[in-house]
């Protein structure tokens, strides 16, 4: 009995012993993998897990960060020679030269050949009163030349249409800077108006590199504030010539204000010139028209305006001295923009304007192109008309 109980015993303590590996096998099997300090511990060397975004990353580095693309300023043209470089787009408008100097020079003239004369004159927009002077002067020296040689004849027109365009009229633009009540510098102030559709923005910006080509400093003055697509307009003319523009954020601001601010900076900056571009308008209109005072008021509480540009559009003829009357009683026009001179056949408009207000023309626009903006030389314009 006795040897039978251990037997048993002994068959137990083997089926427990076996038991108890398979258990301790199983749990090995199923412990999770040990932690790197785990690792370590034990004395077995393995490699940290690496961080791939790490790995994806550049090195830092101290070096700085690239600067933006400096903004490249264009220099515009000389501005001597313009009205020669573009005599032939100025030709365009010599109709009235070829269509007299061709009937001057017919074997004899009869009383209708003056009568085309005459009526190539008005059509040309010269005006009543300069028409009848030029036809008296015409009759009365080419009679008592007696002679229809071409040169000749072509020699006394020039003659005469010089003298209507009167050369002896100040042309210059005044851009000298001046000393203030206080002592203190200040800007030439230059004042832009216009009636709407001549091109007054465009040519606001032109002068600026008219101006800019004459090595002076510029500040402009954006006070069409109704338009904020003007005031775009007159930004990006210019920053092609690295000129500031002075602006309002907010469309319908008060434009003597932003023109009063325009020409302080150009005070604060030491500037030649402040170029204030104005909302265009009709001269029908009274309190536009008045507006317009008060934006010259306003800009004189910090720099006396030294030029009031008035621009008008060439093709609109007789027309166009209506309004150039309306604005030179309003705010003392100083001189005349012609624009578009280059598509009219009504270059006469250079002598009626002049003779309607005496206020000289000063600047003529002869293209599409940037610097398509020439001071007019009157020998130089009646030598395109001839041309």
């Amino acid at each position: 009995m006795t040897d039978q109980l251990w037997a048993i015993l002994a068959v137990v303590l083997v089926v427990l012993v076996a038991g108890g590996a398979a258990l301790t096998s199983g749990l090995r099997r199923r412990r999770p993998p040990s932690l790197p300090e785990e690792r370590a511990e034990s004395g077995v060397l393995t490699e940290e897990p690496q961080d791939t975004a790490t790995l994806e990353r550049p090195p830092a580095t101290d070096a700085p960060a690239p600067e933006a693309p400096a903004v490249t300023t264009e220099r515009p043209a000389p501005v001597a020679g313009r009205m020669v470089r573009l005599r032939e787009r100025l030709s365009r408008s010599g109709t009235i030269g070829r269509s007299i100097l061709s009937v001057l020079s017919r074997e004899t003239l009869t009383e209708e050949d003056w009568e085309e004369i005459e009526e190539t004159l008005l059509l040309a927009d010269v005006g009543i009163g300069p028409t009848t002077e030029l036809m008296d002067r015409l009759r009365t020296r080419v009679q008592v030349l007696g002679s229809k040689d071409t040169a000749t004849v072509r020699d006394i027109l020039r003659e005469e249409l010089v003298q209507l365009v009167d050369p002896t009229m100040d042309r210059s633009l005044h851009t000298a800077k001046g000393v203030g009540d206080d002592g203190e510098p200040h800007p030439a102030t230059v004042l832009v108006v216009g009636v709407n559709g001549t091109g007054k923005t465009t040519t606001v910006g032109k002068l600026a590199r008219v101006l800019v080509a004459e090595d002076l400093d510029v500040v402009l003055g954006a006070a069409d504030t109704f338009r904020a697509a003007a005031a775009d307009q007159l930004q990006t003319w210019g920053e092609r010539v690295g000129v500031r523009t002075v602006r309002s954020d907010r469309e319908g601001a008060d434009p003597a204000a932003v023109a009063f601010d325009a020409v302080r900076a150009g005070r604060e900056s030491g500037a030649d010139v402040v170029v204030v571009d104005t909302a265009g308008r009709l001269q029908n209109k009274a309190d536009l028209m008045g507006e317009l005072g008060k934006i010259k008021r306003v800009i004189s509480r910090q720099a006396p305006v030294s030029e009031v540009l008035l621009v008008l559009d060439a093709t609109t003829g007789q027309n166009g001295l209506r309004q150039a009357q309306v604005f030179a009683d309003v705010v003392d026009v100083t001189g005349i923009v012609l624009t578009k001179l280059d598509g009219t056949a009504k270059g006469g408009i250079v002598i009626a304007v002049q003779r309607e207000l005496g206020v000289p023309v000063k600047l003529v626009g002869l293209g599409e192109g940037a610097d398509d903006l020439a001071p007019f030389v009157p020998e130089e314009f009646v030598d395109a008309l001839l041309s």
